[in-house]
């Protein structure tokens, strides 16, 4: 079956973090518009809206987001979906809009993901619903929450690899570097800045940051051996991406993005029932598909974004990808390979650490950041003579995990 080509031909980005004074809608709206103002599709008529939000109903009592934003944002007729697979909804959403250009069913495809939840007052009914993900009757009756399993996940990791913790530090400490160069991020602070800022405060006087992250007041443990500053925070966000086939492009802008690959796998839901407690299968078999589908090698790619909802994560999932042999990806970022201007950088936008995550944002706010980068628009944090990129977005606890390639055509 031959399929049509799509490309990214238009992008938006809300800012992440505490956005008190926006609703959902408002995020969606803003992300969305954006990237139509971008994509010079404004006087088109879209055939579909793919909306990828996980918690809605939960945080901001609308069930039927997908269709009160084509009505706010003027694109009716279009066909509307609520897409949801947890954390990765955003990568879930931008899947489908690929599939219905590239089946010829539709031409032109709006994707957006957002997530309001910072004024959820008690945080852990957020953390409560995020577990929601895991198995019920194995797992979630029994107290299992995202950071006590990714708390087993280092653990095991550091045991059997004999890592450090100062190696996972040294992420943490990247990703705000990042981070504070990214004017769309949730933190726009280094791990220097807020040491200096708690030393200002007379909460500490530490020699360096790693004294300051291995400090039991300045960065508590939330799920031992993770500790704040190995967490991602809660935040709200948009972000958007327009679709539409290659093969027209080029009509709407200069410089289109081509999805080149995409694969999605899944594992078993318990995670004990796993072959390999620190392998992510799901995401070795779905990124698989996107290298094939793109024709193209983990040697071949100059960028990624990867799901560092923990510090641990960014690891294994750096693994898994083909960068790095298994036991090897938290000292190949303690010895700067991952780095903007590493051998592989990995999350120059800062990642869900500090970039934020939004829940249903984050798989297309990965994509986005790599537009840029493909695009030469990063600004100070821009990966020299980048081409193709990657992402991984995070399903369930790596039970249900999307891969998206992108190419500059």
């Amino acid at each position: 079956m031959t399929m049509n080509k799509v490309a990214i031909i238009g992008v938006g980005h809300t800012k992440f973090g505490r956005l008190q004074e926006k609703g959902l809608l408002d995020l969606l709206s803003e992300a969305s518009l954006d990237a139509i103002e971008e994509s010079n599709t404004k006087e088109k008529n879209f055939d579909s809206v793919y909306v990828g939000c996980m918690g809605s109903d939960a945080f901001n009592h609308i069930s039927g987001v997908a269709s009160a934003l084509v009505d706010r944002i003027n694109l009716i007729p279009a066909a509307a979906d609520q897409i949801k697979n947890g954390p990765a909804s955003g990568g879930s959403a931008i899947k489908a809009g690929f599939q219905a250009i590239a089946s010829g069913m539709d031409d032109l495809v709006l994707v957006v993901g957002g997530e309001k939840m910072t004024h959820i007052r008690t945080p852990g009914l957020i953390t409560s619903y995020v577990a929601t993900i895991t198995h019920h009757q194995a797992e979630r009756q029994h107290g299992v929450s995202i950071p006590s399993l990714s708390g087993m996940l280092m653990r095991n990791y550091i045991e059997r690899y004999n890592a450090k913790f100062e190696w996972f530090s040294d992420i943490v400490i990247k990703n705000h570097k990042n981070g504070a160069l990214n004017q769309y991020a949730h933190f726009q602070k280094t791990i220097e800045d807020f040491m200096k800022s708690s030393i200002q405060k007379g909460r500490g006087n530490w020699e360096n940051v790693y004294d300051f992250l291995s400090d039991e007041i300045s960065n508590p443990i939330i799920s031992d051996p993770i500790r704040l500053f190995n967490s991602c925070p809660i935040s709200d966000g948009a972000a958007a991406v327009v679709l539409c086939n290659a093969d027209i492009a080029k009509k709407y802008c200069d410089t289109p993005i081509l999805i080149s690959g995409i694969g999605q796998a899944t594992d078993t839901h318990i995670l004990y029932e796993r072959d390999d407690l620190v392998t992510l299968k799901a995401l070795r078999i779905c990124s698989d598909k996107a290298y094939k589908m793109a024709k193209k090698t983990p040697k071949d790619i100059d960028v990624c974004e990867v799901h560092d909802a923990f510090t641990i994560l960014e690891v294994i999932q750096s693994e898994d990808l083909g960068f790095f042999k298994k036991g090897e990806g938290a000292k190949a970022a303690h010895e700067g390979i991952t780095e903007i201007d590493g051998k592989i950088p990995i999350n120059p936008s800062g990642g869900l650490k500090a970039r934020g995550h939004p829940l249903g944002a984050t798989g297309i706010a990965q994509v986005v950041e790599l537009v840029w980068q493909l695009r030469g628009e990063a600004g100070k944090r821009q990966v020299d003579g980048a081409e193709s990129g990657i992402t991984c977005n995070f399903g369930g606890f790596g039970n249900n995990i999307i891969s998206i390639l992108v190419e500059r055509t």
